[in-house]
């Protein structure tokens, strides 16, 4: 499997199959407005305008599944993203990353690459990195900073 595999849902209710991004470096994160990390969303976008003309896509999904961190609706979600971050990267419909109702695409992220607690995600602001053939290669902790993984990306784009 790879990641041309699944379909999700944008924000404004529109499937959208994961093939569209065929060839192209993504940066999956899943996302919540109220959280400790949420400020990310400002490096999650200098990343995308940085390097987006090169073949980097990120993909949000907003969870609220840590905290209730995410309460508001997917309309919501994506205005405070727009208002206080200027994202303009694809957000997904709000999902679930952990537990039997886990999005397809999380269950098979998290078994590509299991973080600290194995095949859970931990936190808000989790971030995956796949590769342009659709192979997840790395994953991040919540504390990793999307300046952090800049380096990461560079190397994927000149492959």
């Amino acid at each position: 499997m790879s990641i041309s595999d699944f379909t999700a849902t944008l924000n404004n209710g529109t499937p959208q199959p994961l093939s569209a991004y065929k060839g192209k470096v993504l940066l999956i994160v899943n996302t919540a407005s109220q959280c400790g990390f949420t400020p990310q969303y400002k490096g999650l976008q200098e990343l995308y305008a940085k390097y987006h003309d090169r073949g980097l896509e990120i993909l949000g999904f907003p969870c609220d599944q840590f905290g209730h961190q995410e309460p508001g609706s997917d309309a919501e979600i994506a205005s405070f993203c727009e208002v206080n971050y200027g994202v303009t990267f694809p957000l997904f419909s709000k999902i679930e990353v952990n537990g039997d109702n886990a999005h397809p695409l999380y269950k098979w992220l998290k078994g590509e690459k299991g973080g600290l607690l194995g095949d859970k995600i931990k936190w808000n602001f989790t971030k995956f990195l796949v590769n342009k053939q659709g192979t997840v290669v790395d994953r991040y902790a919540p504390t990793t900073t999307p300046e952090k993984i800049s380096a990461d990306i560079e190397k994927l784009l000149a492959q």
